[in-house]
Parts: structure tokens; sequence; C-alpha cells
């Protein structure tokens, strides 16, 4: 006989099963969104400014990222579930499998939420500093005519250059503060996974 039985049946452990699986999937679907929006943005942003989309890479490594914390909650979860023993019994408890069950809905909500707010302020941040560094002009519309055009709203190029840089900072702010989203899922995860009942044998 096992003490305390009713809060350690042998179905709790799909409570964390569940927890670390909805951590991945949504997890890497934020990724996977964020560089997809974000993607779009910077091959649009390649037609007017080609010479920016290195630089402007930076979106779709953020996206990337979300990834990484839903695996590492994931196998921080994996690895806490118990097997059940010989007699069909099992040390891990319903506390456990709820507590799993949140940190990975915590985590996998999260970045999901964040993949979508970084794709979304890639695209367009992206898109609108290409064409603030290009003054509104085509790449190939450029090629061969001097240094001294006039470009978008009557601006030179070095101008175009200092405003796109001044959007590139504003740019990089919001995406830092739409990582920082799945950040916070990612620590309140981790905090809740170290929270574990375990049932003894009587």
């Amino acid at each position: 006989m096992v003490a305390g039985y009713d809060t350690c049946p042998d179905w709790a452990p799909a409570f964390g099963y569940i927890g670390a699986a909805s951590c991945m999937i949504m997890a890497n679907f934020g990724s996977a969104w964020g560089t997809w929006k974000a993607g779009l943005g910077v091959c649009k942003m390649g037609i007017d400014y080609p010479k920016g989309v290195i630089k402007n890479i930076v979106p779709i490594v953020m996206a990337g990222v979300l990834g990484i914390y839903g695996l590492i909650v994931a196998v921080i979860l994996t690895q806490s579930i118990r097997p059940p023993n010989a007699d069909n019994t099992t040390s891990y408890s319903m506390y456990n499998g709820y507590a799993h069950m949140a940190a990975g809905l915590c985590c996998g909500i999260s970045c999901l939420a964040a993949g979508g707010t970084i794709g979304v302020i890639g695209d367009a941040g992206v898109q609108g500093f290409g064409l603030r560094a290009s003054g509104g002009k085509r790449a190939w519309a450029s090629e061969g005519e001097g240094g001294d055009d006039v470009g978008m709203g009557g601006n030179s190029e070095a101008a175009n250059a200092d405003a796109a840089n001044k959007l590139y900072v504003g740019l990089l702010i919001m995406l830092i503060f739409s990582e920082a989203l799945a950040l916070y899922g990612l620590i309140v995860a981790l905090i809740l996974s170290q929270h574990s009942y375990v049932c003894e044998a009587a």
C-alpha cells in the first residue's frame, strides 16, 4: 500500500508530459511565427536596400532563441517525471503534475506571444529601415547615379543613413522588450519546476 495513493495516481505523469509537450510545441510555434514574419520583412527590405540585409537579421535570431527557451524547460520537466514502480504505483504526485503543466504552459504561451510580437515588429521595422536608408528608391534605380542625388523628401544619402540608424535603435529596443516577455515566462517556469512533492511508501 502506498501512502497518499489519491495524491499519486498512476495517471499523474500525464500532466507532466502535457506540460513538457505544450511548452516545446508552443515555443517552437512562436519561434517559427517570428522567423516567418521577420524573414518576409527582411526579404522585402533587401529589394530596396540590399546592404542592410545582414544588419537587419537580428529579429530572426531573436525569434530563434524562443525555441531554445522551450527546449530548456521541456528537458527539465521530462527529467523530473518519475517512472511507475513494479507494482503499478508511482511516487510522482498530482502536485508535481500540475506544477509541471503550469510551468510548460507558462513558458510556451509566453514564447508564443513573444514570437508574434517579434515577427510583427521585425517585419514593419526592417522594411521601414530599408525605405528610410534607401531614400525611397529601388537599389537598381540608384546604380550608376552620382553621390549628390537627393533621396526621399529631399534628403541626402548621409541624412537618410542617419535617420535610418535612429529608426534601427528604436527597432532594437522594441525587439529587446518583446524578447523579455519570453524570458519572464522562462524564469517563472523554472521556479515552478522546482516545486515537488513525492509520495513515499508506507
